[in-house]
C-alpha cells in the first residue's frame, strides 16, 4: 500500500467529526420542531378543545406547512408528547453503557429518571400537559402506549441478568423481570403524577428516590447483582443471610450479598444479647 493511500486512526476520527456534528445539529433541529408543534397544538386543545383542532391548523400557528406536521407526528394526539422518542433512546443509552457492578435494578431505575429530567425541564408544560391528558381519551391512550414503550424495554434489560438457555419447570426469572420492570415505572408514574397534582413543586428527585428505594428492597434480592449475574453459582437454600462469631471482645459478621438487611442486623442483635454478661453488662 502506497504511504498516500494509508489513514491514520486520528484522520478518520477527524474526518467522522464534521458527519457526527452533522448529525446532532439535525437531531436538536428535528427535537425544536417537535416541541414547536407541540407548543401549538397544547394552546390550541386548551383554547378550541381538542376535537375542534385540526392538524392543519396546528401547522398554521407552528407557521409549517401540512406535510411538515407529519414528517413529525403520525396524529395530532401525538404532537402533545414530542420528546418521548428522544428520551426513550437516552434511557437505553444509560442501560447500554451501565458499569459491571452495579445491580441492574439500579441501572433501570437510573434509565426511568431519564424520564423524570423530561418533565421536570419545563414544569408549566408538563402540568398543562397532564390537565389535558386527563381531559382526553385519546391523549390518555397516546400516554399509555408510551409507558409501555418503557417497561418493555427495562424488561429486556432485566431479562438478560437471567439465564434462560435452559429453560426448566417453574422458571419464573421471566415474571420477575416484567414485574419489577413494571414496578420501576409505576413507581415513577406515581411520583410524577403526585408532582404534576401538585403544579410541578417540591423535590421530585427526592421523592423518586425514596420510590425506587421501596422497589429495590422488594425485588432486588431476586434478581441479584452484578453482569456475572447468570454464570454465578445459586447460594443455597439452606445458607443463612448472615453468620456471627465473637473473637474476645470482638463480633465477626459475615452476611450474603443478597441477604436483607433487616435479617442481618437481627442476626446481630441477637449475637449481641447473647454474648451479654449477666446483668446487661453494666
Amino acid at each position: 500500500m502506497s504511504q498516500s493511500a494509508k489513514t491514520s486512526p486520528r484522520a478518520a476520527a477527524a474526518s467522522d467529526a464534521p458527519e457526527s456534528a452533522a448529525g446532532s445539529k439535525a437531531a436538536a433541529q428535528r427535537l425544536k420542531m417537535r416541541r414547536e408543534l407541540a407548543a401549538a397544538a397544547m394552546e390550541l386543545f386548551a383554547t378550541k378543545g381538542y376535537e375542534a383542532t385540526t392538524v392543519d391548523e396546528i401547522a398554521a400557528a407552528a407557521g409549517v406547512a401540512r406535510r411538515t406536521f407529519f414528517r413529525h407526528f403520525r396524529s395530532k394526539e401525538e404532537a402533545i408528547f414530542p420528546d418521548h422518542d428522544d428520551t426513550l433512546i437516552r434511557a437505553e443509552a444509560v442501560l447500554d453503557v451501565a458499569p459491571a457492578h452495579e445491580h441492574p435494578l439500579d441501572t433501570v431505575c437510573r434509565g426511568i429518571k431519564e424520564v423524570m429530567k423530561m418533565y421536570a425541564a419545563s414544569p408549566a408544560v408538563s402540568v398543562e400537559r397532564y390537565r389535558l391528558t386527563r381531559e382526553v381519551p385519546a391523549l390518555r391512550e397516546r400516554e399509555i402506549a408510551s409507558v409501555a414503550r418503557y417497561e418493555r424495554l427495562f424488561t429486556r434489560y432485566l431479562l438478560a441478568h437471567f439465564d434462560e438457555t435452559e429453560p426448566h419447570d417453574g422458571n419464573d426469572d421471566p415474571l420477575l423481570a416484567e414485574v419489577a420492570a413494571s414496578a420501576v415505572v409505576t413507581a415513577h408514574n406515581h411520583v410524577l403524577r403526585r408532582w404534576l397534582r401538585s403544579g410541578g413543586q417540591g423535590d421530585v428527585e427526592a421523592q423518586l428516590d425514596h420510590a425506587f428505594a421501596i422497589v429495590r428492597k422488594t425485588f432486588g434480592t431476586g434478581i441479584g447483582a452484578g453482569r456475572s449475574l447468570t454464570s454465578a453459582p445459586a447460594p443455597s437454600a439452606a445458607a443463612p443471610a448472615a453468620a456471627v462469631r465473637a473473637q474476645n471482645e470482638v463480633l465477626v459478621a459475615v452476611a450474603r450479598t443478597d441477604a436483607p438487611l433487616e435479617e442481618v442486623m437481627r442476626t446481630i442483635e441477637e449475637a449481641l444479647r447473647n454474648t451479654q454478661p449477666p446483668g446487661g453488662g453494666s
